[in-house]
């Protein structure tokens, strides 16, 4: 099975550094000193402390080990500075043609997606309904619910 290549902006990758940091240098000794405290406590059997500081150990251990992965295969995406086409690291502007509103994005790897953010995954439908396009073109995006149009304003 071959890695994946991880497509992140110099922030995303910053991000996911300080919150790998972080777990190994602060989360990792709170969860020791919460085992060891139940452990003082005695019958581990019944001991739900122990039990809950396990439980989130793994999960932060899970955690670390898929950050330093994801952190092995990056390949920093450059926001592009062309604004002929979108591309990658593309900053647009679209118009929803129906609702005539307006929304912006940065067109970022998947790993780094976060719609809420204005982050699009270039995976996502309206990632890849809009790479390669130019200023002023009309996409077409497949949703659940139909077909939502797409203006592309501008490419910043």
């Amino acid at each position: 099975m071959g890695t994946k290549e991880v497509l992140l902006t110099i922030e995303g990758k910053e991000t996911l550094d300080k919150e790998l940091k972080f777990l190994k240098a602060v989360k990792r000794q709170e969860i020791s000193a919460r085992i060891k405290e139940a452990i003082s406590l005695g019958d581990l059997s019944e001991n739900s402390e122990y039990n809950e500081a396990k439980l989130e150990q793994a999960a932060c251990e899970m955690r670390i080990q898929e950050l330093e992965e994801t952190l092995t295969n990056v390949k920093i995406i450059e926001i592009s500075q062309n604004s002929d086409q979108v591309s990658l690291g593309s900053k647009i502007v679209l118009r929803d043609l129906e609702y005539d509103e307006i929304e912006e994005y940065i067109i970022v790897g998947s790993a780094e997606a976060n719609p809420r953010k204005g982050r699009l995954s270039n995976e996502s439908p309206v990632g890849q309904a809009v790479i390669g396009k130019s200023k002023g073109d009309i996409v077409e995006v497949q949703v659940p619910v139909g077909t939502i149009k797409y203006e592309i304003v501008e490419i910043k």
